[in-house]
């Protein structure tokens, strides 16, 4: 156990934080992403949502300020009706430990899917909204 790191940060995702490099990416997928089939490197955070993995990952890892989007979401598919309230809150715990304004890319879906293979690795969790799927870019430690 270590002081001031969240106990939902399991030993193998604390790994993958530290061994992470500027603009490797890593995927938090909701309970519905297909993880085991597209991770290079599978980290399984069941019965964690999204939020709470953000929260307690952002403290530790920089975000990317050298590209326009450190962060990419799946976009809703055509016609789906589906609403992501989730976003907003992602959006405010990004501000909350990146000051700096980042905009977030909307990528559609199978395109995310791809970029999602060429990740470093890919988070399985227990959030169950619909397009909670989160891809962060890591910027460089100062």
């Amino acid at each position: 156990m270590l002081k001031g790191i969240s106990n939902v940060i399991s030993p193998d995702l604390l790994k993958i934080l530290m061994e992470m490099g500027h603009a490797d990416e890593i995927v938090l997928g909701d309970a519905n992403f297909p993880a085991a089939s597209h991770a290079r490197r599978l980290v399984r955070a069941d019965g964690h949502g999204i939020p709470a993995l953000l929260s307690a990952i952002l403290p530790l890892f920089p975000l990317d300020t050298y590209v326009e989007s450190p962060v990419a979401l799946m976009a809703v598919m055509p016609g789906d009706t589906v609403q992501t309230p989730i976003w907003e809150e992602y959006r405010g715990i990004v501000r909350e430990f990146h000051a700096v304004h980042m905009d977030f890319e909307e990528m559609e879906r199978f395109a995310f899917y791809e970029r999602a293979k060429n990740a470093y690795a890919v988070v399985s969790t227990g959030e169950k909204a619909l397009y909670a799927n989160i891809i962060l870019k890591k910027g460089v430690v100062i």
